[in-house]
This record gives C-alpha cells, sequence and structure tokens, in this order.
C-alpha cells in the first residue's frame, strides 16, 4: 500500500535547461554556447551535487576557461540559476493533489547543491512537502543505496510505502534495488497523475 509519494525536483517539478538560464542573459549565440559548456559543466555540478566544492571554486573555474569579457555575465547567470527554474505544468497541482486530496505524505529527493538548498525557501513550489532532502546537505546523493536509507531514516518511512517519482532510468533502479516503487517521469503529468491516483482507488 502506497502512503508516500517522494519526487525528484529536476526535470520533475521544474525544467532545468542550461540554454534557457543562458539565454536569459546573453544573445550572441557562440558567446551562448560556451557559456551554457562551460558554466553547466557536470564537472562541476556533480561536484556541487555531492558538496565537494564551493560555489567560488566552480565560479573561478569558470572564470579560467573563458575570455575575461564573460567573466561578469558568467557570475551573474551562475549565481541566478535558482531563480531560471520554469515549473513543469501540472507538477504543483498535482503534489498538492497527492497531499491534500489522496492523504499520501509528500516529499522532495534531489541531487542539487548547497546553494539552491540555501534558497529553496524562495521557491513556492516546494511549500507543499513535508521535507526536502537534498544531496549536497544531507551528504549522499542518488542512486547509491545510502541516500534511499538517509530518505527513510530523515522522512520516518517505509520503503515498501513509498513510491519514488524520478526523471533518471538509474534513479529509479537505485530506489527499486532498495525496495521502493520506481515511477520514470516522461513530463506528462497528467499520465503520472491517473497512475498515482490507481494506488488510492481514483
Amino acid at each position: 500500500m502506497i502512503k508516500n509519494v517522494v519526487f525528484d525536483y529536476g526535470n520533475v517539478m521544474i525544467r532545468f535547461e542550461p540554454s534557457y538560464m543562458v539565454g536569459n542573459y546573453v544573445s550572441d549565440s557562440d558567446d551562448a554556447e560556451l557559456l551554457e559548456r562551460v558554466v553547466f559543466d557536470r564537472l562541476y555540478w556533480d561536484r556541487l551535487d555531492d558538496g565537494s566544492i564551493s560555489d567560488a571554486e566552480v565560479v573561478e573555474a569558470v572564470k579560467a576557461r573563458i575570455p575575461e569579457r564573460l567573466w561578469s555575465v558568467a557570475e551573474e547567470i551562475y549565481y541566478n540559476w535558482v531563480y531560471n527554474l520554469p515549473e513543469i505544468e501540472g507538477m504543483s497541482a498535482l503534489v498538492r493533489h497527492v497531499k491534500d486530496e489522496l492523504g499520501a505524505r509528500v516529499f522532495l529527493l534531489s541531487n542539487i547543491s548547497v546553494y539552491f538548498a540555501d534558497h529553496a525557501h524562495e521557491r513556492a513550489e516546494l511549500e507543499p512537502f513535508e521535507k526536502c532532502i537534498f544531496s549536497a546537505v544531507a551528504g549522499h546523493v542518488k542512486p547509491n543505496r545510502d541516500m534511499f536509507e538517509y530518505l527513510c531514516f530523515e522522512c520516518g518511512i517505509e520503503p515498501s510505502e513509498t513510491l519514488f517519482v524520478d526523471d533518471s532510468q538509474k534513479n529509479i533502479a537505485g530506489a527499486e534495488a532498495f525496495g521502493i516503487k520506481g515511477y520514470l517521469f516522461d513530463g506528462d503529468s497528467a499520465k503520472l497523475r491517473k497512475y498515482i491516483d490507481s494506488f488510492f482507488g481514483k
């Protein structure tokens, strides 16, 4: 019996699109391509997710790879990405539906940086969640087993009573290996709603 629904954040609740983030600040296509590639390099972002690199270190590393004339806009892009995350249509309403109408507990589990965690209170779509687990704060990352152990311990939930929604197959596989039911999200909130409703006889 499903009693808890855990949602990923990036590309589940919101769109994480570097091209969109850069495009808000840069019009030249060559500059935009360079900044998108360097500022959002997984070399940095995977380390931001696990908390092993600071924002200042990322910015300095980025500057070392781009012309000085782009330093200022690179900083602007980096320190404003948390405000350039468009919501995926229907997802905020779905979370409230699951919580208020179905009576399930709702949680958020995301591989994301300390910088985002520090600004999470500014994101309205996070308000309904009972608890948000951010990897850089937790010291664990998906799809590792210890992340799901941490989730269940911190939230006081049982794996067998929990559904996890993520857009990454490897994260779904990690959850299922731990005994949590997984749903691979494809961007269709209406389809997801029908799936969740089915567990509650709707």
